[in-house]
């Protein structure tokens, strides 16, 4: 919850808040001002008192209800409580505002009004009644966004009006949150994409890790550790009773390279071939994580996500929950690039000879494709997904230009799949498991069951 806590209608002494006072006027008071001002005018002109009476009456009126309204000295807190803070795109969040009044003054009629971005509906505004001293009112609303992003909702502003309507002041609070909307992820089929069953269960592999799951090795005795562990010699040489390595589990490697070239991709918006890339990569990276890899995001520009370790997988230390917060919230700002080719890609990748490897690509040219053949790495399986952009908005199917960059591509041990508009990602990772058991697979890992192990890279 982020508080933005503040006076709702500071009093003062200088002319210039009683000048913004008069300019807040309502279009009631200024006609008050204007009609009483005439009615003065004429009083003079046609010799009439009792006109001037009322004349003055009517002029008097609107200044000092602002007058009376900007010396009110009551003070008000505001709060805003957002859940959750990070949606799927299309899925609503529900924001709940609360007021507070920390003075021994009744307030008079408030008007609330939360500052939304306009792709997340119309601007909420609330009316609240009369809040006795140490009272409290709470409100909400709901936002939902197709489009991903970052979006912040506030500062929140509050408007008092005098009880005759005749002016009306805005303080704006200065806190506020920010909405994270993610790409939509569709759950896909625990198949093989290459490689024999192997996982933290059978066949799997084990080595001696220097940092492992739980343990950082050797370490420091934990309460609950078994005495059969004590590494004596560690023990002796730092002084404290400290408990030998164990074998761990070496964890898959797994990377998700997303083209954001733009030129790839043609058309924009919720149905655009690269919106589709966009959440085709962040399915594939919640699938993985769930089933024990160890994965980074990597784009075309080189950048690798979440960067961590030589290689720029996750640690094994760290939790898949926050590992996959981070990437989805790379995912939810990522744009177009201004790369013209996938050379940086390429030159991240050379490095690594193991572990899959899974590409989402706009537009390839020829060039372009041998580029990404050579991403092909001989330790594990490859996949790609291949989107024809320029047929995407026609609906019809991949031309012959995309399926010379699948044989292409396949030539050089790739398992690659033409994406064509209305495609759904997991029949398409379903064709991907049956072509890589056709040609024999790679020796990768398996993306089946509990974990992906085999050729680490974490």
């Amino acid at each position: 919850m982020t508080e933005a806590g503040g006076r709702a209608a500071p009093g003062g002494r200088d002319g210039r808040g009683l000048w913004a006072a008069l300019s807040g006027l309502t279009t009631r008071g200024r006609s008050f001002l204007a009609a009483g001002i005439a009615a003065a005018a004429c009083s003079y002109v046609l010799g009439l008192s009792d006109l001037l009476r009322v004349g003055l009456l009517l002029a008097v009126l609107p200044p000092l209800c602002a007058a009376v309204l900007y010396r009110t000295r009551y003070r008000v807190s505001g709060s805003r409580e957002l859940s959750p803070s990070r949606v799927p795109a299309g899925t609503e969040a529900r924001v709940r505002l609360r007021m507070d009044n920390v003075t021994r003054l009744p307030t008079g009629l408030l008007m609330l009004q939360d500052r939304v971005p306009y792709v997340l509906g119309p601007r909420p505004r609330f009316v609240l009644d009369r809040v006795e001293p140490g009272g409290r009112r709470e409100v909400s609303y709901r936002v939902r966004s197709d489009l991903r992003g970052r979006y912040p909702l506030g500062p929140l502003q509050l408007r008092l009006s005098d009880p005759f309507g005749m002016c009306e002041l805005t303080r704006s609070f200065s806190a506020y949150d920010t909405l994270t909307v993610v790409p939509r992820t569709e759950p896909l089929p625990p198949v093989r994409l290459g490689g024999e069953s192997a996982g933290y269960g059978d066949g799997r592999q084990r080595s001696l890790s220097p940092a492992g799951e739980d343990d950082v090795i050797p370490r420091g005795y934990r309460h609950g550790d078994d005495l059969r562990r004590v590494h004596w010699r560690s023990t002796a040489r730092y002084g404290e009773l400290m408990v030998r390595r164990e074998e761990q589990p070496r964890r898959a490697g797994c990377t998700v390279l997303l083209d954001t070239r733009r030129g790839g991709y043609q058309g924009a918006g919720p149905d655009s071939a690269f919106e589709w890339a966009v959440s085709g990569a962040a399915s594939t990276l919640v699938h993985l994580l769930e089933r024990g890899f160890s994965v980074r995001l990597l784009t075309d520009s080189g950048r690798s996500v979440p960067g961590e370790g030589p290689d720029g997988y996750a640690g094994t230390a760290q939790g898949a929950a926050d590992t996959a917060g981070l990437m989805m919230d790379t995912l939810a700002v990522v744009d177009h690039s201004g790369e013209a080719g996938l050379s940086r890609a390429h030159e991240v990748l050379r490095g690594s000879t193991e572990g899959l490897l899974v590409a989402f690509f706009g537009d390839l040219d020829e060039e372009q494709a041998a580029v990404a053949a050579g991403m092909r790495r001989r330790g594990g399986a490859a996949v790609a997904f291949v989107l024809d952009s320029a047929g995407w908005a026609e609906g019809h199917g991949s031309g012959e230009r995309v399926e010379a960059r699948l044989r292409q591509l396949r030539e050089a041990g790739w398992t690659a799949l033409a994406v064509t508009s209305g495609a759904a990602l997991p029949e398409l990772w379903r064709q991907a498991a049956r072509q890589t058991s056709d040609s024999g697979g790679g020796g990768g890992p398996a993306v089946e069951g509990g974990a992906g192990v085999s050729g680490g890279g974490s």
